[in-house]
């Protein structure tokens, strides 16, 4: 994972549309110009990670993760891999990360995928409940975690994993 540059726009435009493709399409909605201006309006480098994986063409994968409108809570977002990277285990350990620093810091996550999306099963194995759901999309939660609590288990399973 690396920081997102303004340099990285263009690629992660092309990157989600050729990630969101076929649900967008399952659900009739894929228009290749909207999918890619969507990114780019809401765009936000600083909250953005770029996921490279060795002898893969980059981006891989990105990752947002900023401020919601709600107070103690941050908005995933714009979360996609390189199709030919799914299943590999690749997307738990970049959404791990990202809910690690989230309970570090005793923030609740919310976020939103599209209806039938296989993603949503990575979310639910993650924490996240059902909010709402509308035609196309479903809203989850993730509760706030309870930092000290997190810092103990993190510890545990640091000691845990090092052990002979």
């Amino acid at each position: 994972m690396r920081p997102a540059t303004a340099a990285d726009l263009e690629p992660l435009a092309e990157l989600r549309a050729g990630a969101m493709r076929p649900d967008l399409e399952r659900l009739g909605r894929y228009d290749g110009h909207k999918v890619r201006q969507r990114l780019r309006d809401a765009y936000r480098p600083r909250h953005t990670s770029v996921v490279e994986v060795p002898g893969f063409p980059s981006p891989a994968g990105c990752l947002a993760l900023a401020p919601d409108e709600r107070p103690g809570t941050l908005l995933l977002e714009h979360f996609y891999l390189d199709p030919a990277l799914h299943g590999r285990g690749l997307g738990t350990a970049v959404l791990r990360d990202a809910l690690e620093r989230a309970d570090a810091a005793g923030l609740a996550v919310r976020l939103n995928v599209l209806r039938g999306s296989p993603a949503r099963r990575l979310y639910e194995r993650h924490g996240f409940v059902l909010e709402s759901e509308d035609p196309v999309d479903v809203f989850l939660h993730r509760p706030a975690a309870d930092p000290a609590r997190t810092a103990r288990t993190t510890r545990t399973a640091r000691t845990t994993s090092t052990t002979p």
